[in-house]
């Protein structure tokens, strides 16, 4: 994600997760669903103000694999105004107003990583987001095998690889990675940890 990503772009509120784009244009006045600390929907907002009033709303993270068991890792680009240059092990963003998480997880995996037709994303857990300041989002946290040619959209994505899990855990201490993408890891962990 990312944050929040989602969004058309990606997670941006963070982004994808939120750990997300710009928010002009089209994504500024994407309308999202903004919901409650029991992910209750409560009202609507375009999503530019969502990010600038810090309201809670909702985020998909895919984890995507390939055939071997490899995670997509990849590396936003310098020009994203959320999060720039940053690592994150998922694909993501915001869930638009009346969709769902299942829907946001698959759309979103397959813009952002340049493919059509993927099997439905499997849901493994939710939990909120909260990095103690202006950023708070419901975030559903997803797996997918990808065993498609990957074509990440240039203007989002400066550097991707499949990497094997070993290296992915090898790199969180030496790569700088979006905040809520690397949240929704270290969940991941623990819930596999059972």
């Amino acid at each position: 994600m990312s944050e929040s990503g989602g969004q058309g772009e990606n997670r941006e509120s963070g982004e994808g997760g939120e750990g997300g784009e710009g928010v002009t244009g089209r994504s500024a006045g994407e309308i999202l669903d903004i919901v409650d600390e029991h992910d209750r929907v409560i009202g609507q907002a375009p999503r530019g103000e969502a990010y600038a009033r810090g309201l809670r709303h909702r985020c998909a993270f895919v984890l995507a694999r390939d055939a071997d068991g490899r995670i997509f890792v990849h590396r936003r680009t310098a020009a994203k105004l959320v999060f720039p240059s940053l690592y994150d092990m998922f694909v993501g963003g915001v869930v638009g107003a009346g969709e769902t998480y299942d829907e946001a997880a698959l759309r979103e995996a397959e813009e952002e990583l340049g493919v059509s037709g993927l099997p439905a994303p499997r849901h493994l857990f939710t939990f909120l987001y909260d990095d103690g300041g202006n950023r708070t989002w419901w975030s559903a946290v997803y797996e997918v095998r990808c065993d498609l040619p990957v074509r990440p959209q240039a203007e989002e994505v400066a550097w991707h690889a499949f990497l094997p899990e070993e290296e992915v855990e090898r790199r969180l201490g030496e790569w700088e990675w979006v905040p809520d993408g690397l949240a929704a890891y270290e969940r991941l962990r623990a819930y596999r940890a059972g």
